[in-house]
């Protein structure tokens, strides 16, 4: 298999994980190699906006589960008739699960005031920090882990537990950790809460 081909089939089998954990631990090498390749992600100015936070704390990862699962209901109440019951088989966290949570923020002040490139583009530095959570993810699929990014919480309440300070924006909740096997099919297409989008549906030329 080509370094191409390769790359190719990790972006295809990646997959957003909740059920699948294994439990054992992350090896502590191959976590450092992953976070390596984070780190090594592209940014606005140079400015390498992002911290990463691992939490394998229990006790913290309790709570985290816990406020999540408080998201969870305020979301499913807002849902009604095929939607709610869709909804409600499926599975949004592994936060118990997994052995490991990373928590990717993104510190605007890093490299401030005169970021090369984002006087125009306000988010910039943000998409800065979703490179690098790509580039964690498609590394950490390379290496037989599983991630999931998990996205019920408020942000105040991940600041308050992890002592992030109040300028830094908690981006990515992500579980991670060794998995029994990757699904062949994304776990909401599976579900039937959404169908992906074929390429030429969303492909324009020259003019939208």
């Amino acid at each position: 298999m080509t370094a191409a081909e390769f790359l190719y089939e990790v972006v295809g089998r990646r997959r957003d994980v909740r059920s699948e954990f294994t439990g054992e631990p992350v090896d502590p090498e191959v976590l450092r190699r992953v976070l390596t390749a984070a780190h090594q992600a592209p940014s606005v100015g140079l400015s390498q906006p992002w911290d990463f936070v691992l939490v394998e704390d229990e006790e913290t990862r309790r709570a985290f589960h816990g406020h999540v699962r408080a998201e969870r209901a305020r979301f499913a109440g807002s849902l009604t008739g095929p939607a709610a019951k869709v909804f409600d088989g499926i599975k949004v966290e592994g936060v118990l699960d997994a052995p490991l949570s990373i928590v990717v923020t993104y510190d605007p002040a890093r490299g401030a005031p005169a970021v090369l490139g984002r006087h125009a583009i306000a988010d910039a530095g943000l998409y800065s920090v979703c490179l690098a959570i790509q580039n964690l993810w498609l590394t950490a699929t390379a290496e037989g882990l599983g991630v999931g990014w998990v996205s019920f919480y408020r942000e105040e309440f991940v600041r308050e537990l992890l002592g992030i300070p109040e300028h830094v924006r908690p981006v990515a909740w992500l579980c991670v950790g060794p998995v029994e096997r990757l699904a062949d099919v994304p776990d909401l297409e599976r579900a039937g809460w959404r169908s992906r989008i074929a390429l030429d549906e969303v492909l324009h030329t020259e003019r939208w």
